[in-house]
């Protein structure tokens, strides 16, 4: 049996090897259980986010159109540090519930915000909505919490890879919630709004109802994680200790930077590439097409990323995921305005590289970092990531204007190089089976 010595802030455990397959099968509910959260919040972050841009143009004008996408990403990256927080102390499901419960409340200031015309209450309802990504970021790292080292990559990716679902199936279900908007009489274009309310309380529900016992608690008491009877002190450190932390651990370091160069390079080339298409007189139905096919690189092949990580350890795959990053940069950089499949195939491999680096930085950050330090640590390393990805997006509307789309992925190789190189120095070094 396991036996636990409750302090005020300190667990000592010892598990009884006995006990193993009954952990990992209460892991895998656990895993399912946020895959399931994860693709009802996909759903409803997805949904709202096709017409983001439209309904931001309807309440202001077109050259503010682009907030939108912004304040989300905004939203995702402040809502990671009070979600890690709340974790940190009460455990992954109170923290999910907060960052589903303040998506709830976003998705319904952004209906009252349309139906006011108040583009203001409506773009703070966009920074609420971001809320509801951060939690499904966050479920990836609850995924880890009860994993082996063995299996962290692939609990982590099917996490992620649950996101799929969401991405599809939600832009469809724009047009129809329109007409159900239309009908109970508020704006069209509020009307994917109400599904995504409904999306993000009906995954809030299902963490209350089935994330039970808590993945992060339980790790705390039984020590699973680590395999070994330590203490375990909850440390709550800011988010300059918890990033300054994160430099004094190389094989972190690595983790953070893949994670936040794949956001920001892959935020940057896939923000632009509808405006090159456009450019090109492609239409809305080939732009759609490109940016699925991206989608699809980003989350379809997260399972096989995921036991690529655990077979071959992360630095490989995120070295094999620059590799790719840096293939796509030549094939979209190189495709002229018309070249729509050259920059599909680009933008797909785009996807599949960001994927490489998310999945293995994430997991070799995670492991990397002490159990008692993780929830604030990864709060702050996706706070990071989220502001990369959002300055990538920025910029690269600049270098566009005043350079050309080629250029901009030039730039986005050069950050990519750095990286490698970063990779392959660590790699130098004698490392565990599972870095």
């Amino acid at each position: 049996m396991t036996a636990i010595d409750h302090s005020p802030t300190v667990s000592t455990v010892t598990v009884d090897p006995t006990e193993t397959e009954a952990i990992q099968s209460i892991q895998r509910r656990l895993v399912n259980v946020m895959a399931g959260a994860q693709m009802l919040g996909g759903v409803g972050v997805a949904t709202g986010a096709t017409v983001g841009a439209l309904l931001a143009a309807d309440l202001s004008n077109e050259s503010v159109s682009g907030l939108s996408a912004t304040a989300s990403v905004v939203g995702a990256a402040l809502a990671a540090i009070p979600i890690s927080r709340v974790m940190n102390v009460r455990g992954r499901r109170a923290g999910l519930m907060v960052g589903y419960g303040i998506g709830v409340g976003g998705a319904l200031t952004v209906i009252i915000g349309a139906s006011l015309g108040l583009f203001p209450l409506a773009l703070l309802g966009l920074v609420g909505i971001g809320a509801g990504t951060a939690a499904g970021l966050q479920s990836r790292y609850a995924a880890t919490d009860l994993a082996t080292p063995q299996h962290r990559g692939r609990a982590l990716s099917t996490v992620v890879w649950a996101t799929t679902v969401g991405s599809v199936l939600g832009p469809n279900l724009s047009s129809p919630m329109g007409r159900v908007a239309e009908t109970i009489g508020i704006p069209k274009l509020t009307g994917p709004y109400l599904l995504t309310m409904v999306a993000l309380l009906t995954a809030l529900l299902v963490i209350w109802l089935f994330l039970r016992p808590d993945p992060l608690l339980t790790a705390r008491e039984l020590r699973v994680t680590d395999g070994a009877a330590t203490a375990v002190p909850i440390l709550q450190r800011s988010i300059k200790e918890s990033l300054s932390f994160i430099r004094s651990i190389p094989a972190a370091a690595v983790g953070l930077a893949a994670m936040c160069i794949g956001q920001a390079v892959m935020s940057a080339v896939m923000s632009m590439t509808p405006i090159h298409l456009k450019h090109g007189d492609a239409d809305l139905r080939i732009i759609g097409f490109v940016i699925s096919g991206h989608i699809a690189g980003m989350y379809a092949a997260s399972p096989l990323v995921g036991m690529a990580s655990d077979r071959f350890g992360r630095r490989p795959v995120i070295l094999a995921g620059c590799a790719i990053l840096l293939a796509s940069f030549v094939v979209a950089g190189t495709a002229g305005e018309h070249g729509r499949w050259q920059l599909g195939a680009g933008l797909f491999l785009l996807g599949l590289g960001w994927s490489c680096t998310l999945i293995a930085g994430s997991t070799l950050l995670t492991e990397s970092i002490p159990l008692d330090a993780r929830p604030t640590t990864q709060g702050a390393a996706d706070l990071t990531m989220g502001m990369s990805g959002a300055a990538g997006a920025l910029l690269a509307g600049l270098i566009v204007a005043f350079g050309s789309y080629g250029l901009l992925n030039l730039l986005a190789a050069l950050l990519v190089i750095p990286l490698a190189a970063a990779v392959l120095r660590r790699a130098v070094a004698p490392l565990p089976a599972s870095s």
